[in-house]
């Protein structure tokens, strides 16, 4: 179930990772925040712009095959093993732990993710987010993160502007990415009014409000303008602001 809760004036979401939607189909194991492919939860549909958020385990040697998409802005972030892209714009690539990959679907394209390693799994994130321009000229990037800026600091890697740290996409939205030490506390101030702020715990104990997060847990938090975070533990977090859509 989606925790709902009032707290100082906060509202919050809190998906935790033992509630998320699960399945194991062999070659790949999903953990679904919002309802997609078999997975359906009236009540998880999306998060504001965010449309889809799937924590993915892909065996060695598999992965998805080649498949078309449309008006969708389509990030993975690696968190082990490495992942190869092939799509129909000609791009070949590969990412692995460090890297963001953003692809904008736009007017369609067509591309395949798989495991390249042949003896252990690929573990990644893979996140949709509705953009603000429909039948965009589908494009394709990828970076890759200097940790060194993110030690207890945040650092921004995905923002509307292509002349902006990181990578961009149609949308206002800013990710940010963090590794702090335990009991570092820090502060996130939004972008843009009316966005909201989900939070993504890659590892370790963050400390938000009243509300204690444990790795993989993710929560939404809305009507804030500023918001300070405690680290519980040592740590790694990814926050997203997004628009808050409805759909």
């Amino acid at each position: 179930m989606t925790d709902t809760s009032l707290s100082n004036g906060l509202q919050i979401e809190a998906r935790h990772f033992a509630s998320l939607g699960k399945r194991d189909h062999g070659w790949l194991k999903p953990n679904f925040h919002f309802s997609f492919s078999d997975y359906y939860d009236p009540a998880r549909m999306n998060w504001g712009a965010i449309r889809v958020w799937n924590d993915d385990e892909i065996a060695a040697q598999s992965g998805f095959a080649p498949h078309a998409h449309d008006n969708m802005e389509i990030i993975s972030i690696p968190l082990s093993g490495d992942l190869e892209h092939k799509d129909s714009l000609g791009t070949t690539a590969v990412i692995s732990t460090g890297d963001i990959q953003v692809m904008s679907a736009g007017s369609g394209i067509m591309h395949s993710e798989y495991n390249k390693n042949k003896d252990r799994e690929v573990c990644f994130l893979q996140i949709w987010v509705i953009p603000n321009q429909m039948n965009v000229t589908p494009r394709y990037d990828q970076i890759t993160i200097d940790q060194e800026k993110s030690k207890n600091t945040l650092q921004q890697i995905l923002s509307p502007n292509k002349e902006d740290a990181g990578v961009w996409i149609h949308q206002d939205a800013w990710f940010h990415l963090g590794n702090f030490t335990k009991d570092s506390e820090f502060t996130y101030t939004l972008k843009k009014e009316g966005n909201g702020l989900y939070v993504f715990l890659l590892s370790g104990t963050l400390i938000v409000d009243t509300y204690t997060l444990s790795a993989r847990d993710g929560i939404g938090i809305t009507a804030f303008e500023q918001l300070n975070f405690k680290a519980g533990s040592d740590l790694s977090v990814l926050l997203m602001e997004v628009p808050m859509l409805k759909l």
